[in-house]
């Protein structure tokens, strides 16, 4: 049977043995960069599409946008995201991760949650156009949400409370040995995450 273990917000202890491979960095943005992305994200052109699960198709429940370089497309649940243009902030926090966090992120997966009701199920991020050898970076803006972590050899469960401007860093091999996933909050106001990935540009074009 799984187990689950609690991640206060700071000064939190989990055995060595048990800690998967993220970083994180609280307060990460400021109270003006947060509003800034706030503001630009009412005017992306989000989406919740269509994926089939045993045999019946459903929305996802969540909102999203895909922002890359070109030739960045991404393919997960048999959706193909092809990229749209980087908008102004959302090219201004690429920036500032790839400097301060020593990357090369060249994509973004935009993922709006218009209220409690909506989430993430457990995944890896595990796509064979991602850079294996390259961290996936999650940025909150909005309503606090907790962010599950699950090992895949025992189901030990590890959730993090990730609040407005907090950054999390996932480092290889976390999409190998441990799934992640938003699970459902009541009375929750709205969320946005900007997880940022390294591509194989061209990957989907050969």
């Amino acid at each position: 049977m799984a187990t689950q273990l609690a991640i206060p917000l700071c000064g939190y202890e989990v055995n060595p043995k048990d800690q998967p491979p993220v970083t994180y960095l609280p307060e990460f943005l400021n109270a003006t960069e947060q509003e800034s992305l706030r503001s630009e994200v009412t005017r992306y052109s989000m989406s919740s599409p269509h994926i089939r699960v045993y045999g019946k198709s459903y929305p996802i429940p969540r909102q999203q946008i895909w922002f890359a370089d070109p030739g960045c497309d991404y393919r997960y649940s048999k959706l193909l995201l092809q990229p749209e243009p980087w908008p102004n902030c959302a090219m201004t926090l690429r920036l500032k991760l790839n400097r301060q966090v020593d990357a090369r992120f060249n994509a973004c997966l935009v993922n709006h949650y218009r209220d409690g009701h909506d989430a993430m199920g457990l995944h890896a991020d595990n796509e064979p156009e991602l850079i294996s050898t390259a961290p996936v970076a999650i940025v909150s803006v909005g309503q606090s949400r907790a962010f599950l972590m699950r090992r895949n050899l025992d189901g030990l469960q590890i959730k993090l409370m990730l609040h407005s401007g907090d950054l999390l860093l996932m480092h290889p091999p976390m999409q190998s040995l441990w799934q992640h996933g938003i699970p459902r909050r009541g009375g929750c106001g709205e969320r946005t995450s900007f997880t940022f990935r390294a591509i194989v540009p061209g990957f989907h074009q050969r």
